[in-house]
């Protein structure tokens, strides 16, 4: 991972610590609450209450409070162990209050869960199950240890056995069920706002680039008369000064000089599309742009064209987006880290769609996640020998992700098969019993000619400085 890549998810990690006045404010509500609840069983239905343990219990949780007002800044985050010590006290507050008014007779011992809650909502798994795990024995311990609600007369109110076994049940089954709920429902919207972080980020690092590369375009555009003049003004002395040698390898260097010039601003500017007739480019060229990485990498890739019947090779000039770049980019990708020798993309278009299909001769993606593929940080178990194989490899789905994610912004749809499972309906060859990825786009949505959004037409406007 890149330290670019690092510093991000960093980032993201402290994103979600949760700022110290939220809790603050949740406090002072339950603090509030629990002394006119006090005050009302006392007032009001005249219970018998040990009034100065209460109120010494909440002034405690009030005391805590002002103290974090005081010494830390109203936008102080908390981190994970902050945090967890904050539900922890308020967890055993409220649990010595119900010990001091009833145990599980107190109607209020439903509110046990909300430290559980926030800890699942906010927190990582071993601080959420240590949470569960002491609010389940505090309960536990709330059933024959408390101080028992009493009247003025001297009545003792006491649920029957039946209903306080019933209510630490539903107590007990609450706080774990709502336990799992909060934190699985929190870990998957945190891992998709990770994931969609870094979906940005690469977006913004192929449109930085290919901005970038309009501009040498640009350049290379511009320049190419002047260093041309100049090479042939060069070309022309050289001729005329056969009696001069010193002067003629004067204007022999010149003439080098601007060729070098060229060849640099001709390297520099391949990726450059800045120039209105640069926006688009034709299905085959795109592709190979997005694949061009990976040429290199000890496999062979196979390109193949497939119109349909009637469009002859008259194929489709396209909208160059980053996205369209970068999530078949990652695509191809996926399939040379996972094919034996040889990946294919195929290019299929027809009057209403575009399609790309890029499988490889591998052993495909494993059948029980084929439903899962494209969810964000995907873990699996693998083997030791399969990290052997593939030591750079995290098994996370980022990458899948960041493609599906990119494209589908294009409109595409994509469809993660295996080539052995469908090389029938799919018309693929024998050797293609790999992965199968298939992007189809109603042409229409990236067609550069007669699409959606067309490439504009005329002139093309100087780039301001």
């Amino acid at each position: 991972m890149s330290e670019t890549t690092f510093g991000l998810m960093s980032g993201q990690e402290r994103s979600h610590w949760v700022r110290l006045r939220t809790l603050i404010v949740l406090r002072w509500v339950a603090i509030i609450g629990q002394a006119t609840a006090i005050g009302v069983a006392q007032t009001q239905y005249d219970l018998q209450l040990s009034v100065l343990p209460c109120y010494f219990a909440i002034g405690v949780s009030a005391l805590a409070n002002l103290v974090a007002l005081i010494v830390f800044p109203e936008n102080k985050r908390l981190t994970e162990f902050q945090n967890f010590l904050m539900v922890l006290f308020d967890l055993l507050q409220l649990c010595f209050l119900l010990y001091m008014t009833g145990g599980l007779n107190n109607p209020f011992a439903l509110l046990v869960l909300g430290p559980v809650t926030i800890s699942a909502s906010v927190m990582g798994l071993r601080s959420t199950l240590i949470i569960g795990t002491s609010a389940i024995i505090l309960v536990t311990l709330l059933v024959p240890l408390h101080v028992p609600l009493e009247t003025a007369t001297g009545e003792i109110l006491k649920m029957p056995s039946l209903f306080v076994f019933g209510h630490w049940c539903a107590l007990v089954i609450a706080i774990m069920f709502m336990g799992a709920y909060s934190y699985r429902i929190s870990a998957e919207i945190r891992s998709m706002s990770d994931a969609l972080a870094a979906t940005q980020f690469a977006l913004s690092r192929e449109q930085k680039l290919t901005d970038l590369g309009g501009v040498v375009a640009a350049a290379a555009h511009e320049l190419g008369t002047p260093l041309a003049t100049i090479k042939l003004t060069s070309s022309e002395l050289i001729e005329e000064l056969d009696d001069n040698p010193e002067l003629q390898d004067d204007a022999r260097l010149i003439r080098e000089q601007a060729d070098r010039c060229r060849d640099i601003l001709r390297g520099m500017g391949r990726a450059g599309k800045d120039d209105l007739h640069l926006r688009q480019a034709p299905l085959s060229t795109l592709v190979h742009e997005a694949a061009e990485p990976h040429f290199d990498r000890g496999k062979d890739i196979r390109f193949s064209e497939h119109p349909a019947e009637g469009d002859g090779l008259n194929q489709p000039s396209v909208l160059r987006k980053p996205e369209i770049i970068h999530g078949l980019r990652n695509l191809v990708q996926n399939a040379v880290d996972f094919a034996q020798s040889k990946v294919w993309i195929e290019l299929h278009w027809s009057d209403d769609e575009i399609t790309v299909r890029i499988s490889d001769d591998g052993n495909g993606f494993p059948g029980h996640l084929l439903g899962r593929l494209g969810d964000p940080f995907m873990r699996r178990r693998s083997s030791h020998a399969d990290r052997g194989k593939r030591p750079e490899y995290e098994g996370m789905g980022l990458g899948l992700f960041i493609a599906k994610t990119l494209l589908e912004r294009t409109g595409a749809h994509l469809e993660f098969l295996n080539g052995r499972d469908v090389r029938i309906s799919q018309n693929l060859t024998p050797a293609q019993q790999g992965a199968l990825v298939v992007v189809t786009w109603p042409r229409r949505k990236i067609d550069a000619i007669s699409g959606d959004t067309p490439v504009p037409t005329g002139e093309n406007t100087p780039i301001q400085f």
